[in-house]
């Protein structure tokens, strides 16, 4: 869940970036008095996410600043909808554009990416999961957004699940006696999660039986209906790796839980929106 403490703490870090010293062509051209009402406008058809970080990006620097939300998260919208409609000192609604513009831009683009991903994939009893491929700083929101289109989260940080990937394999020696002191080890409610990349080191983690979660990493479709029968529901089975809205279909078909999608977060396109503005 996205909580208003870490959308606040994104978007005072982003004001204070973007105007260390105040904004310095409203303070110069912009009376003091002027009130500016502003419509957030849709350039392009999408999902909508960010509804609270529109409202806290601006309304931070003037609370007296009131926002109307048109939409709510994982609404879809047409191209030219308004969002949102904003009303206030017109100084503050100028300075807290771009930093809301940015933010919001960005997770709707999240979130729209995600729900093709999702639609690509229906009729399939599969998730479609982000990875942490974030944007440093950005997570808990673009991890939010990809909830608004319909997806899935993985773990949210190191310290929530173990998941011992290639270069942990390379130095952990043997496997099943590492995945069965760690098991041992760890509280009962702790994930652990293991990342193969060939069909024979599956028989290693398998023989644990401590791994909640099996990742086949960039497999072809054979060997991953290959990799859910020797798994045969002893763990979840997720794929990974390079996976496009062109064979994610596929993916899905193979009997995969789970589908984890980097592309959703790394190389995601902000989607088209605009604040039109007047001063009056």
């Amino acid at each position: 869940m996205l909580e208003t403490r870490q959308i606040r703490k994104v978007v005072e870090a982003a004001l204070d970036e973007d105007a260390p010293w105040g904004d310095l062509t409203s303070q110069t051209l912009v009376p003091a008095s002027a009130v500016a009402t502003a419509a957030l406008t849709a350039r392009e058809a999408g999902v909508f996410a960010g509804a609270e970080v529109w409202v806290v990006a601006m309304t931070t620097l003037d609370p007296s600043v009131e926002v109307t939300l048109h939409v709510a998260d994982g609404d879809r919208f047409e191209a030219g909808a308004v969002l949102a409609d904003v009303t206030g000192p017109a100084r503050a609604v100028l300075q807290a554009e771009r930093v809301g513009l940015n933010l919001v831009q960005r997770m709707t683009g999240i979130a729209t990416l995600t729900a093709r991903y999702v639609e690509a994939v229906a009729g399939h009893d599969v998730r479609i999961a982000d990875t942490r491929k974030t944007t440093p700083g950005l997570r808990a929101l673009e991890r939010h957004a990809v909830r608004c289109g319909g997806g899935h989260n993985h773990r949210y940080s190191l310290s929530d699940a173990v998941m011992a990937k290639d270069n942990h394999l390379a130095v952990v020696g043997d496997l099943t006696a590492a995945l069965r002191r760690a098991r041992a080890e760890l509280p009962h409610t702790t994930h652990i999660e293991v990342e193969v990349d060939r069909l024979e080191q599956l028989d290693a983690v398998l023989a644990a039986d401590a791994a909640g979660t099996i990742m086949l990493d960039n497999f072809s479709l054979d060997e991953l209906r290959r990799g859910v029968e020797v798994v045969a529901g002893r763990a979840v089975v997720e794929a990974s790796g390079g996976i496009t809205l062109d064979t994610i279909a596929d993916v899905a078909a193979t009997g995969v839980d789970v589908i984890s999608v980097g592309a959703l977060t790394h190389s995601v396109r902000a989607l088209d929106l605009g604040l039109d503005v007047v001063v009056s």
